[in-house]
């Protein structure tokens, strides 16, 4: 399995990916929308997607880091904001390695860390997360407002 860093020439590798994974949290499939979004990320140099392909150079995996700051700390905060695992390929470690390439990638970007959201019934992301030291905020609620409802 070969990780790599994408650049606004490989999104097409990573978009039917990123539909399923959109659909995995109950969104209609809509590759084309997906095309261009992930696009415009990269192009823009908004977000980083590190992906995953197996031998045959089939994309199994990606995960999507967005840059934030932390006041506190006056230091760079990376969001991983997607992960995702083709289920063909899950339990072979491919979220795992994505997981440690985004850590590596913090530490290269001098980053005080990594912060992520995931779904309370996700319990194997959650088992994942922790088997690598990840730990749940106990102290701080997290908010959210979508601002088309108001």
């Amino acid at each position: 399995m070969k990780i790599q860093k994408a650049t606004s020439e490989d999104f097409e590798k990573i978009v039917p990916l990123f539909d399923l994974y959109r659909q995995f949290y109950k969104h209609p499939p809509d590759q084309e929308a997906a095309r261009c979004f992930l696009q415009e990320r990269l192009v823009k140099n908004e977000s980083v997607i590190f992906y995953a392909q197996d031998p045959s150079q089939a994309t199994v995996g990606f995960i999507q880091l967005y840059p934030s700051f932390s006041s506190m700390a006056m230091k760079r905060l990376w969001i991983l904001n997607d992960l995702f695992v083709a289920p063909s390929a899950r339990r072979m470690n491919i979220g795992r390695s994505l997981l440690l390439k985004a850590i590596d990638y913090a530490k290269e970007t001098n980053a005080r860390g990594l912060t992520l959201k995931t779904a309370k019934d996700n319990l194997p992301a959650q088992r994942l997360y922790e088997s690598l030291d990840w730990k749940q905020d106990q102290r701080f609620y997290s908010y959210d407002i979508a601002v088309s409802a108001i």
